[in-house]
């Protein structure tokens, strides 16, 4: 009597809290990348790229240099990486604009987003600031064609408020100067900021004191002029 063939065992599934192998590597390189680069902003941003070296970035994200390698070919591929990822940060703000919002709206939305950023990434502001005094000899180009495509394309945002009346006659570049002068300056001067007050931006109270003297400034002085 022939016997039944044996029972293949069930292969397990893959539940939602049992991701994929590929998943998980995924994850693992884009969390090493984000400690990478993390260690190499708060060293970048005290002792700039010359005076910064791979050992430190290394031993700071504790990793190897030949990991370290791995994940950015040179210190001046890392430090690239490093201003790329804030400048993509401090933008998405300002591509919120669009034409059908309110203008007043729109301003003191986006002052409270960079005031915030100030607060809370204020090592990438003062990175982006030593870059910006330098030349920007390793971001040049990004600034010449992202940078510049979007506030070019914002710039006509403003234009369109101005001509519906909704904000005062203003060169679109000198208020987008000022907005980033303004918001920055807590970020940059924040040693300043502080011995001039004793306070910053880490005090909720002082926060938002000056997210709304500065949104009051900025509106009062470009708000639509009455007849």
């Amino acid at each position: 009597m022939p016997t039944a063939a044996p029972k293949k065992a069930p292969v397990p599934r893959k539940t939602a809290r049992e991701p994929a192998a590929g998943t998980r590597r995924q994850r693992q390189i884009a969390d090493k990348r984000a400690t990478i680069l993390g260690a190499a902003l708060r060293l970048f941003s005290r002792y700039g790229l010359h005076g910064t070296t791979i050992d430190q970035v290394a031993a700071a994200a504790d990793v190897s240099k030949t990991n370290l390698f791995y994940y950015f070919a040179s210190k001046e591929a890392l430090y690239v990486a490093v201003l790329q990822d804030l400048l993509d940060v401090w933008l998405e703000p300002l591509r919120g604009f669009a034409a059908e919002q309110d203008p007043r709206e729109a301003l003191a939305g986006y002052i409270r987003a960079k005031l915030a950023l100030s607060r809370d990434q204020p090592e990438a502001s003062r990175l982006f600031c030593l870059e910006m005094v330098q030349g920007a000899p390793l971001l040049r180009d990004e600034l010449a064609r992202e940078l510049r495509e979007l506030v070019d394309r914002k710039a006509e945002v403003i234009r369109a408020w101005v001509a519906s009346g909704r904000l005062a006659p203003v060169e679109p570049h000198h208020l987008v100067f000022a907005l980033w002068a303004v918001t920055q300056h807590y970020a940059d001067f924040a040693v300043q900021v502080e011995a001039l007050t004793g306070r910053t931006l880490a005090d909720p109270v002082f926060f938002e004191e000056t997210v709304e003297n500065v949104q009051r400034i900025v509106l009062q002085g470009i708000g639509p002029r009455q007849p």
